[in-house]
């Protein structure tokens, strides 16, 4: 989990550095995210239920080498180009790594330290997270671009040493008789892709292309659906999502995840035109709500074992509530410390509701379909951000009424940030009217 998001967060720092070194422009050099983004989102659950099928900690193994093997082209690269056909190779790995490591705790871990395990893993996704542009810049102004992909090496080869002592696979007992459904992974695969280019290309204009994009993906939502009530064993039984605590705690992850997003989209351009901070004073407050989520995981998860998944869920949504208002109230008032308060107000609430939605949704899920659900919920939440990135920094241009966010004055900027953050916090009552409708009621 630490190294599938640290993927992620080290290429960003590199990008300006990578755009020079290819002398390419900046629109090319963000394929390097967006692909390795792009591949995680479209394979999470396809490779969830492939593992389901052939055995995960086989599947788990080869991901990693995949993932070690990618890291290490990407540091080899000598064209652009290649660099970006080798980050979808990692992305592949990267999502087989995310979908199986939630899918074991339910073969490794007792059913009463299940939050315990869901903690953790939220920890080290927020420590890669964190990580990833300190020790990115670290390695760029030592060794030159190619370190940030090549520490992905030695790390990958450990992970596949510890990996080797996860239990064997064993076969389940399966009524399916198709194998992996082709047609249904194919449809999944360009529905997702149709969305997240949607959502990611012109650069928040969202003009002819990204419309019929959408309307693309709306299509293959109709067409997936359709081959998955026809499969003799399908990618995603439908019939789940009439399990309440999933389909609500995958909807969750998604709007939740869209807020989240908001505080990276919004946070730099409000520290940075609003206050006047300088890049290292920015780079040191954006550090503050992850360093914040990786402190809280591991305690929100032991929170969830010692009360019950569902209490723990709305209090962190309800403190996500508190953090989002406080988000577009505060700084306004109190500058930098406003900011920073409310972080330390929406960070924990993160976590409390991340490690407590997983294991609602995570603890009664059968062993044949660990991989699949595990992957729908890495997949929620990668539609969230990719939404989120969109969607809320489409209302901050809104609510700045400014042409160039860059140029935009202080106070356009200070009014986009309270409108942003108000939006957000009106979407999370939503997700809390949503998770008290959805609640398990006590036996």
């Amino acid at each position: 989990m630490l190294l599938s998001s640290l993927g992620t967060s080290i290429a960003n720092v590199g990008l300006p550095t990578l755009a020079e070194a290819f002398s390419a422009s900046f629109q090319e050099v963000q394929w390097i995210v967006l692909a390795y983004l792009l591949a995680v989102t479209t394979l999470v659950v396809s490779v969830g239920r492939l593992g389901d099928i052939a055995g995960r900690r086989r599947l788990l193994l080869a991901g990693i080498g995949l993932f070690t093997t990618a890291s290490f082209l990407c540091s080899m690269a000598l064209t652009l180009w290649l660099l970006i056909a080798a980050r979808v190779v990692q992305g592949l790995g990267a999502a087989v790594m995310m979908a199986l490591s939630m899918a074991f705790v339910g073969e490794t871990v007792p059913r009463e330290k299940t939050g315990s395990a869901m903690g953790l893993l939220g920890t080290m996704s927020a420590v890669g997270t964190a990580l990833g542009p300190s020790l990115g810049g670290v390695l760029i102004s030592g060794f030159g671009w190619p370190a940030i992909f090549f520490v992905n090496v030695p790390l990958g080869c450990l992970a596949l040493l510890l990996a080797r002592h996860l239990p064997a696979d064993r076969r389940a007992p399966s009524t399916d008789q198709g194998g992996f459904d082709k047609l249904g992974t194919l449809l999944l695969v360009l529905t997702l892709a149709a969305y997240a280019l949607a959502m990611t290309i012109g650069r928040g204009h969202f003009g002819a292309l990204n419309m019929a994009l959408l309307l693309g993906a709306a299509l293959g939502v109709g067409l997936f659906v359709l081959a998955e009530a026809k499969a003799s064993s399908p990618l995603i039984r439908l019939t789940m999502f009439r399990d309440r605590t999933l389909s609500a705690g995958v909807a969750l992850n998604a709007m939740v995840s869209t807020v989240m997003m908001a505080t990276l989209v919004v946070g730099p351009f409000y520290l940075s035109r609003a206050l006047g901070l300088d890049e290292a004073v920015i780079g040191a407050v954006m550090s503050i709500g992850p360093i914040i989520s990786a402190l809280s995981g591991v305690l929100a998860g032991r929170i969830v074992d010692r009360l019950s998944a569902s209490f723990v869920l709305i209090v962190g949504l309800m403190l996500m509530v508190a953090g989002s208002l406080a988000l577009s109230l505060i700084p306004a008032m109190f500058g930098i410390a406003g900011y920073i308060a409310a972080v330390a107000i929406l960070s924990p609430g993160y976590q409390l509701f991340q490690a407590a939605n997983n294991t609602a949704v995570m603890v009664n899920v059968g062993q044949t379909e660990r991989g699949v659900v595990s992957g729908m919920l890495n997949l929620s939440r990668n539609l969230g951000l990719i939404t989120g990135a969109a969607v809320m920094g489409a209302v901050f241009a809104l609510a700045t009424a400014a042409i160039d966010i860059t140029t935009a004055p202080a106070e356009a900027v200070a009014n986009g940030m309270r409108i942003t953050f108000a939006v957000a916090a009106v979407l999370m009552m939503v997700a809390l009217a949503i998770a008290l409708v959805s609640r398990p009621r006590a036996k």
